[in-house]
């Protein structure tokens, strides 16, 4: 019987993989010239740090994670985002006595069970980075022109950046309150969820997705204009350092995100042509999560981004992605002798980092050469006994079908110095 790939996992294919492959290094290169550094960490985690970061009210906590109990009973969830874990890994291994701040970047999968839409996968890829240890507008001001950079860099088209600010725990304790008055005539008219939402956590209502919740809540009172006079000041901040470095952006009132950790900044970037998963890459401060995970207080701003999704933005604003890496030179061989020659040769180029190809199927000449002009190699030489016997070989541009006869002892040194 015939095995399928799982609902929403998708595999990358050479002719994309290098897609994927270009954006990695760009953003580790940016990522690294503001002074991060790459962490990894596991794949799964115990469940309960999810419940305890992400937060137990949360659609990914409640919907999307895919968790299990292991051999030994203890229950462990595959991860469905990094910043928990990268916190996790802040606090047990003491980073906290770093200098500060710590700036960590990550490249993972990561897993959640949702609908299948374009752009979104239940395995997907994820960049994403958190700096650790510092409050200041300036970390804030510093990620989104980074972000901005990296995006511009890219030759994305039509991406904006929308910020919002979600306050403090006491903003939040009293816009709950403003909320739930505004809402408590209408919940009877919400979905499910908003019903569960409006006693758990009144703020996940401003993100529901559904038509009719959309439509109620479009006129309930925002947080950022109920915000204390401490998170007024830092937000206000934020903007004028975005406002001095002429970094574009759209206040918006109505982004709250999906996790519990959030406060005061909060961001979007937001693609066209996408459709309703238009958000490329998000993100904010979660001041309290490493108090909450048993460290002591630290605050924090971090951001992640789906790959599949940044790939297709790209893609649609018409980037020109590099090729797939071809040959450089195909050296061809008749017999046993000129084989043993040969693959010598390759192997040599091979360990001085040039592309080499040769047959190992035990083909034709003329086979190997019509895969030599499959794999489109820039150049090809052919080895025979007359060859080996001379010292001397043809090495032919497929480009241009120029010749030029070489003795074999220097394809080597000709190849790596590039005066073939």
């Amino acid at each position: 019987m015939k095995i399928s790939i799982p609902k929403g996992t998708k595999d990358i294919l050479p002719g994309e993989i290098e897609k994927y492959k270009y954006v990695q290094t760009a953003f580790a290169d940016m990522l690294e010239n503001f002074g991060y550094s790459q962490i990894r960490f596991p794949v799964f985690e115990y469940t309960e740090l999810f419940q305890r970061g992400v937060g137990d009210t949360t659609d990914i906590v409640q919907k999307e994670m895919y968790t299990f109990n292991d051999k030994g009973g203890r229950s462990v969830t595959l991860r469905p985002e990094g910043t928990a874990s990268v916190v996790r890994s802040y606090i047990e291994n003491g980073m906290s006595s770093n200098t500060q701040p710590v700036k960590l970047y990550y490249d993972i999968t990561a897993y959640r069970y949702e609908n299948v839409q374009k752009g979104r996968y239940r395995e997907f890829n994820q960049l994403g980075a958190e700096i650790l240890g510092s409050d200041s507008c300036n970390a804030d001001v510093e990620v989104l022109f980074m972000l901005y950079s990296f995006f511009n860099g890219l030759g994305i088209q039509g991406l904006h950046l929308n910020i919002n600010s979600i306050g403090c725990k006491t903003c939040r304790a009293e816009y709950n309150s403003i909320l739930k008055e505004y809402f408590s005539d209408k919940t009877d008219n919400m979905c499910a969820d908003c019903k569960r939402r409006y006693i758990t956590n009144p703020m996940r209502l401003l993100d529901c997705k559904v038509d009719k919740c959309i439509e109620i809540a479009k006129d309930a009172p925002m947080l950022l204009d109920n915000l204390c006079d401490n998170c007024k000041e830092h937000f206000y901040n934020v903007t004028a350092g975005l406002d001095e470095i002429n970094i574009p952006y759209i206040i918006n009132k109505r982004i709250v995100r999906g996790l519990d950790y959030y406060v005061r900044t909060v961001f979007e970037f937001i693609a066209e042509g996408l459709g309703a998963q238009n958000t490329v890459c998000a993100g904010g401060r979660y001041d309290g999560l490493v108090e909450q995970l048993g460290g002591t207080d630290t605050p924090g701003i971090g951001f992640a981004m789906g790959l599949e999704r940044l790939v297709e933005t790209m893609k649609n604003s018409g980037f020109k992605f590099p090729t797939a890496k071809t040959p450089v030179i195909f050296i061809g061989y008749i017999g046993e002798k000129a084989f043993k020659v040969a693959r010598t040769i390759a192997n040599e180029l091979r360990l001085k980092g040039i592309y080499c190809e040769i047959d190992i199927n035990d083909r034709s000449l003329k086979a190997q050469l019509k895969f030599a002009d499959k794999k489109d190699a820039l150049y090809s030489v052919v080895l025979g006994d007359a060859e080996i016997d001379t010292n001397k070989a043809i090495i032919k541009n497929m480009k241009t079908q120029e010749t030029k006869e070489v003795s074999i002892d220097s394809i080597v040194r000709r190849v790596v110095e590039n005066i073939i």
